[in-house]
């Protein structure tokens, strides 16, 4: 008899457990779920971008991936120069777009010409870190990199580089500051080209939305102003440095990560159709 009260307790908390899952799995997604401190406090992800599919769901850094993020002791800026000469921010972080759906939730670096012609200028990863993603979630964001970064006192924290016309960095590849990691683009043509740069605080990541709650986004100009160095004496990125000297010893390297095997099997193809 006691037994066949346990397996019927059993039963019902389980029936319990799956129309739980069921209802909850069934709900639209709004960020009124979800805590304001972190999301990585809340019961599910956050909406993606433009209500379009990603492949990419919220990801929580383990014990070991924590350990082999790269600490950052200085941040340069993605474009331009390391102090964003050349470029400017076009729309700052937390400018309210209502039609958008809110405050935005980073900085849209442009090249002093404006309009599309920084298109294909160099992107570089803000500090030494790893590449947590890289790949195009949804049509609206783009191709986007998302790098690790590990503070002196221990805790994490990510850069965001998103619409960009290329990818030069692959996921889990340990890059340096300064390092090329894109190039600036337009997400296919659905915006002129900029960079939507964000930095992000916590213990994992997610795609997310451009504009909406703050939640762990953070101002990259306040972020940055702890960790960047004197105007006068930009220092160099060691890992940079031995990333590139890397590269430069295996150009075969080089080639994988811009994509351009293809371009250079075709060169001589062309070339030995025409007898050189």
């Amino acid at each position: 008899m006691k037994k066949a009260v346990i397996i019927f307790l059993v039963l019902i908390a389980a029936a319990f457990v799956i129309g739980l899952t069921l209802q909850m799995s069934s709900r639209s997604f709004d960020e009124n779920d979800h805590s304001l401190n972190s999301p990585m406090d809340a019961d599910r992800p956050l909406a993606w971008s433009g209500g379009a599919d990603s492949s990419f769901p919220l990801h929580r850094f383990s014990a070991w991936e924590r350990l082999e993020t790269p600490t950052a002791q200085v941040m340069d800026w993605p474009m331009g120069t390391q102090t964003a000469g050349l470029a400017y921010n076009a729309q700052v972080f937390s400018a309210m777009n209502e039609p958008r759906g809110g405050p935005h939730l980073g900085d849209d670096w442009n090249g002093i010409g404006g309009r599309n012609t920084d298109l294909g200028e160099p992107i570089y990863a803000s500090a030494d870190g790893v590449v947590a993603y890289a790949g195009m979630p949804n049509q609206g964001w783009g191709n986007v990199v998302i790098v690790q970064h590990r503070l002196p006192d221990g805790s994490l924290f990510q850069t965001m580089y998103a619409h960009l016309h290329e990818i030069s960095v692959s996921y889990g590849s340990v890059v340096g500051r300064g390092q090329r990691i894109g190039n600036c683009g337009n997400a296919n043509g659905v915006y002129d080209a900029h960079l939507h740069y964000e930095v992000r605080v916590g213990d994992g990541i997610d795609i997310g939305k451009g504009y909406g709650a703050l939640l762990n986004r953070k101002n990259p100009t306040e972020f940055h102003q702890s960790l960047t160095a004197p105007a006068d004496r930009p220092t160099p990125s060691v890992m940079a440095i031995h990333q590139q000297s890397q590269l430069a010893s295996n150009p075969f390297d080089v080639l994988e990560m811009k994509g351009n095997i293809q371009h250079v099997l075709d060169i001589l193809q062309t070339e030995k159709k025409e007898g050189k």
